[in-house]
């Protein structure tokens, strides 16, 4: 039997050293949207599948018996997408989507749907602090003539894609005190995120210390579909099948 971990994410990686050191035959998939991604403990391929068509092809090719999606929470339309072709093809399909955030007691949070009503929770001459990511960024066009900073990992090789925005390059902190440090020095008063969950809420933590609103854009639903919350569920999945 061979598995296919969708992986890219803290809990993708998680899953792929378990199964290289139980020895559980598989390969790895990543997006490819980071220039310089850590290597994964399986044979990795990077970039799409080429639609469905490719998608069954390395599955027949591959002998891939079990698919894991551990894609990011708000990869909807790839989680969607892969859904449906495992229960068309009979293939067992695990999505590992772990547990939001949740607002905790002096958290100023403005909750959303969208990007369109996240921009009109913002007001003008606010400073904005754009942790959503490089990829949705042009979605935010209508924050302009505000101050917006956009954090991302890579140097951009594009210019910022409507007025009144910059990039800030760097991976953020786990450590609110960090977190805090940055957004004071940069005078943020709004940040902006989607609620990916995980370890990485420093600067909500942040947010909370300094007295800053965060808009939190809310999760898209998923298919229905067999669902877990952590690596060690996902693995113990594996090695029932």
């Amino acid at each position: 039997m061979s598995v296919l971990l969708l992986a890219g994410t803290t809990e993708g990686r998680h899953i792929a050293a378990a199964m290289a050191e139980e020895g559980i035959k598989g390969h790895a998939s990543i997006a490819g949207v980071t220039e310089d991604p850590a290597p994964l403990a399986l044979p990795t391929r990077v970039g799409g599948f080429g639609g469905a068509e490719g998608f069954e092809t390395f599955l027949n090719d591959q002998g891939i018996r079990a698919v894991v999606d551990a894609t990011h929470p708000y990869a909807a339309r790839i989680t969607g997408r892969t859904a449906k072709l495992c229960a068309a093809r009979g293939t067992p399909y695990l999505h590992v989507l772990r547990h939001p955030w949740a607002q905790e007691s002096g958290d100023e949070w403005v909750h959303v749907d969208n990007v369109d009503e996240a921009v009109e929770a913002i007001p003008h001459g606010a400073c904005v602090f754009l942790a959503t990511g490089r990829q949705t960024l042009a979605e935010f066009a209508g924050l302009a003539g505000r101050r917006v900073i956009c954090r991302v990992i890579d140097p951009p090789r594009e210019p910022f894609p409507f007025d009144g925005g910059e990039y800030l390059i760097g991976r953020p902190s786990r450590h609110a005190e960090d977190e805090a440090a940055l957004l004071s020095a940069l005078g943020v008063d709004v940040i902006v995120t989607k609620n990916s969950g995980g370890p990485g809420r420093g600067k909500l933590d942040a947010a909370r210390s300094l007295g800053i609103a965060v808009v939190m854009i809310a999760r898209p639903p998923m298919p229905e579909a067999e669902r877990v919350a952590t690596p060690e569920e996902a693995l113990n999945w594996i090695r029932a099948l």
